[in-house]
């Protein structure tokens, strides 16, 4: 008798979600369920400002040190970015206001209680001076959703989404957007948008003409 191998399983498929792009008023309410009276939450506050305006990708912004800013032209240097290409992304006087802000905080904090805040430590760190972890604005963000009452799933990624999809709103060229994003190509930004921004379906089939009347 001939024995038959079993067929092998296919692995289930992963089930992948449309990403949820956040309105203003949610991005506002997600920065005003920080609790400002800390310092970790006016750090927190600026984080997520700095990622929604620039759409730099959790790792990057928190690579970034205070030599990497040029706040007066809204230039951030990305040095640590994904595959080892470093670049150079602009920030919005919105955003520069965030980070000015708390940057003013934790240079007066650290010529006091937390010495550990030194120049080269970077920008979004702990009290002690220590890199934050990805795996804590993970944590972070729903904890904050839930706070400020937002019913969309809101993870990391989701404020690069965000950005993406408002430069492409606002009728930003594709190239600008793909340098900002730090696409390999204009290729992979095209795709990127469709999946986040489908606007040229969602408006083109919202243009069709009702015929029942």
């Amino acid at each position: 008798m001939i024995a038959i191998a079993p067929r092998p399983r296919r692995p289930k498929p992963v089930r992948r979600f449309p990403p949820e792009v956040l309105a203003p008023d949610e991005v506002r309410a997600l920065l005003d369920a920080c609790n400002t009276q800390t310092l970790p939450g006016q750090r927190n506050r600026a984080l997520l400002a700095f990622v929604y305006r620039t759409g730099l990708r959790i790792r990057e912004a928190l690579e970034v040190r205070p030599k990497d800013l040029d706040l007066e032209r809204g230039a951030v240097r990305v040095l640590f970015a994904k595959g080892g290409r470093s670049r150079t992304v602009g920030i919005d006087a919105g955003g520069v206001a965030e980070v000015a802000t708390w940057l003013n905080v934790r240079q007066r904090v650290a010529s006091g209680a937390v010495p550990a805040w030194s120049p080269f430590a970077p920008v979004f760190c702990s009290v002690h001076g220590i890199r934050l972890t990805e795996a804590y604005v993970r944590r972070l963000l729903p904890h904050l959703a839930r706070r400020a009452g937002i019913a969309k799933r809101v993870h990391a990624h989701g404020l690069r989404h965000t950005h993406a999809a408002e430069l492409r709103a606002e009728g930003f060229d594709i190239g600008i957007i793909s340098k900002q994003l730090g696409h390999a190509s204009i290729a992979t930004t095209a795709r990127y948008l469709d999946h986040i921004a489908p606007w040229a379906v969602v408006e083109a089939v919202g243009a069709r003409e009702w015929r029942l009347t």
